[in-house]
């Protein structure tokens, strides 16, 4: 059994969830705050991560590493078993993250002023990565109805014939935690395809889904696998984000070309012996680990949902199909941004991210973490209804 119930000082360990609140919240003493925002966990990783990484320390050479086969088939097998995905060793290339994906796909596969197409609210390298690289950033708004996040198709399709050449989709999605149907992908994949516009799809979150829901590839659905590239990685799953690693699915050889001589032209180099080692230790030993803590997540969704809708006026919170952040809707209050976030952060003690920092159509709402032990989320909930009432 893992431990999912001790609580880890991370202050002081250069975090950026715990040793950033005074810079981005703009407060002068951030030693009581709680940080519930940025989207890593509080928990321990998976133990034979940890044994693999020991392992290869003792080896003392730390030469340029390569990601052998046995590193590809670990992801290859894991999203066969997981998700009933096929993917070919030859489809994969390495990334140091997510982000960083989609600036290459975007910069690889888009010209200055281009049109890249995204949903709202979403992620915010979505906006942020193509418009810092030239590129124009069109919007569809999406539609939201007690916690559930809807399309609007008819807004996407007249987007999608305005020229644009890029669709970027968050599925499951972040912030909302909405994982989307069979029908939802498999009409955004022949809408994008009829109108020749490249389907990019972050599905980091895709291993954290609640029961009965399960997530979709939205490879396995999309008539021309040509026309989609997707990105995967360990880092959300086994909360290794410091590791930096990501994998680019390109089904298509030319555009796996493109991309392989843009990392060329970046000077970007394969993923490090430890970044590596990690990652194929958690595609082939980590699925006991995540399923006890895809249950510590889902009872903690359940206990700030319930308190938070019962004990604090004004405030609705649905349990999301996937992720652990909790999409919290707070309208009703009256509150505006700017007076919920001086409540939270100066009685409550708290920080959790403003829902404006997810685009516009995020105002209203706060995001918050809940990978954490019982202890902290209760401390947390508590902070919450403290500032609030």
């Amino acid at each position: 059994m893992s431990d999912f119930t001790t609580v880890y000082q991370r202050r002081n360990t250069n975090s950026v969830k715990w040793d950033s609140v005074e810079e981005i919240y703009s407060i002068t003493d951030a030693s009581q705050v709680l940080p519930m925002w940025i989207a890593d966990m509080d928990f321990a990783i998976p133990s034979p991560i940890t044994e693999a990484l020991q392992r290869r320390l003792e080896h003392p050479v730390f030469g340029y590493s390569k990601a052998s086969e046995e590193t590809k088939t670990a992801f290859t097998n894991w999203m066969q078993k997981k998700h009933q995905l096929k993917i070919e060793n030859k489809w994969i290339l390495f990334q140091q993250g997510v982000v960083p994906s989609i600036s290459a796909v975007v910069e690889a596969f888009t010209e200055v002023g281009d049109k890249v197409l995204i949903h709202t609210p979403v992620y915010p390298p979505f906006t942020i990565v193509p418009e810092k690289l030239g590129r124009v950033v069109e919007t569809c708004r999406l539609t939201e109805q007690d916690g559930s996040l809807e399309i609007d198709f008819s807004a996407f399709e007249a987007k999608l014939k305005s020229g644009v050449k890029v669709f970027i989709l968050c599925s499951p999605h972040n912030p909302g935690g909405q994982v989307w149907s069979k029908e939802d992908l498999t009409k955004i994949a022949a809408l994008c395809q009829s109108n020749n516009v490249l389907v990019l799809s972050d599905e980091i979150h895709s291993d954290i889904v609640f029961k009965p829901n399960k997530h979709i590839p939205i490879l396995s659905v999309a008539e021309n696998l040509n026309n989609i590239i997707t990105i995967f990685a360990p880092t959300k799953t086994f909360n290794l984000a410091g590791i930096q690693a990501a994998t680019i699915i390109v089904p298509d050889e030319q555009k796996r070309k493109v991309l392989e001589d843009h990392a060329l032209a970046h000077g970007q180099m394969e993923l490090s012996i430890f970044s590596l080692t990690a990652f194929q230790a958690a595609y082939e030993h980590g699925e006991a680990w995540l399923e006890e803590l895809l249950e510590i997540v889902s009872s903690n969704m359940d206990y700030v949902v319930d308190q938070l809708t019962s004990k604090v006026d004004g405030i609705k919170a649905f349990k999301p199909d996937g992720t652990y952040l909790l999409w919290i809707d707070y309208r009703d209050t009256g509150l505006s941004e700017k007076d919920m976030m001086d409540l939270l952060l100066t009685k409550g003690k708290l920080a959790l991210e403003p829902g404006t920092k997810y685009g516009e159509a995020g105002n209203g709402f706060l995001r918050m973490n809940v990978a954490c032990p019982r202890m902290t989320i209760e401390d947390g909930v508590a902070r919450f209804i403290k500032a609030l009432t």
